[in-house]
């Protein structure tokens, strides 16, 4: 079945109906990023000690050696690697979460102010 739609929409109505679409857009990535969360903050700060501290280090190490037993036992240098990568994915996954989600949480000015602009140059 062929079906023709046809929109006869002139230049101002296509950027105010493209505006409110990015707006909407905004607001639902804003419902998703919040910044609250403080009654959880004891506990990430206990989690980022251990996976940080000493005894994140003991378990990083212990996984390695663990690779290096497993890669000799079969002979194999893959189990060596997946020891390695386990260890450090361990100790460096807490940082790289903590980088990304403040980095997300940094754009939200910056999308407040695209929003004002856009609003600003559709003239409403």
């Amino acid at each position: 079945m062929y079906c023709n739609f046809n929109f006869n929409l002139n230049r101002r109505q296509i950027l105010v109906v493209s505006s409110l679409m990015f707006l909407g857009m905004i607001a639902a990535a804003q419902v998703h990023a919040g910044t609250g969360g403080d009654e959880f903050k004891d506990l990430y700060d206990q989690l980022m000690g251990w996976v940080q501290g000493t005894l994140g280090k003991v378990v990083a190490v212990s996984m390695i050696l663990v690779g290096i037993i497993a890669g000799v036992a079969r002979q194999s240098i893959m189990a060596f690697a997946v020891g390695i990568a386990a260890g450090l994915g361990l100790y460096y996954a807490p940082t790289v979460i903590d980088k990304t989600l403040s980095a997300a949480v940094s754009l939200e000015a910056d999308r407040e102010a695209l929003a004002q602009a856009l609003m600003n140059f559709a003239g409403m």
